[in-house]
């Protein structure tokens, strides 16, 4: 049995997210399964480094699945880059020990996430950021960014309800580049939980804007209730960069 690994890329506009849906074949992982099966004759399941939401982006998710195929590497890649769509991609893949695990051996991931920041929206950027324009005072972001780095319990950061896992995490860096009417803010971390990234970019735009203090950081994290942080970001201007692996 053969274990491969997967690095794939994909625009998430017009899909309902990584996770294969039962009811639904508008899915990341539902479309290269089906594709490897066909081409494998056999029933394929992949495994993702985890899931993104609906309308995200990946620049570098990574997979992967077992198969008895012998088929060689580079050609198992075009024929999955060949039937299927053009808005995903298998960049790569590589045969890996039998105990790899594409999400239980993550050690760190590497978002980015993208902000129009002028008043006129763009035609070109509108699937692939979001327009918030409103005068932004990065020294202020940069300031609440200061108080997110670090290890903390991240729940009154996230969409999750009451759960018995643990929702403390650890960001190593948090960096915000602007090219012109475009700012970039790149989240590095061990993990992140559900929407934390577009809470936490929703709380760094209302902190820029003026209408929170970079002081709610310490709030939020002192209360843990949602309600107390900024609002959920679109998903369209969130790209899961890179997983990282020992």
């Amino acid at each position: 049995m053969r274990n491969i690994k997967m690095s794939i890329e994909y625009d998430g506009g017009r899909y309902q997210g990584w996770q294969r849906l039962g009811d639904s074949d508008k899915t990341i992982q539902g479309k290269i399964e089906n594709i490897l099966s066909e081409m494998t004759k056999t029933n394929i399941e992949i495994v993702g480094s985890g899931r993104t939401d609906a309308g995200t982006h990946a620049k570098g998710q990574v997979a992967n699945f077992k198969t008895t195929s012998n088929l060689d590497l580079v050609a198992m890649r075009d024929y999955l880059n060949t039937y299927l769509p053009r808005d995903i991609i298998v960049k790569e893949l590589e045969e890996v020990p039998e105990r790899f695990h594409a999400r239980y051996n993550v050690v760190g991931k590497k978002y980015s996430y993208y902000v129009w920041n002028t008043a006129v929206p763009s035609a070109f950027e509108r699937n692939y950021s979001y327009h918030y324009p409103e005068q932004l005072d990065v020294d202020r972001m940069n300031e609440a960014c200061s108080k997110l780095i670090g290890t903390h319990d991240f729940i009154g950061f996230s969409s999750l309800k009451k759960t018995k896992k643990s929702t403390v995490r650890t960001i190593d860096e948090i960096t915000i580049h602007r090219e012109g009417d475009l700012l970039n803010f790149t989240f590095i971390g061990e993990g992140f939980l559900y929407k934390m990234v577009r809470i936490i970019m929703g709380t760094l735009l209302e902190i820029g804007a003026g209408t929170k203090s970079p002081e709610c950081i310490d709030a939020i994290f002192k209360s843990g209730v949602r309600s107390d942080a900024g609002m959920t970001v679109p998903s369209q201007g969130l790209f899961l960069d890179e997983v990282y692996y020992d």
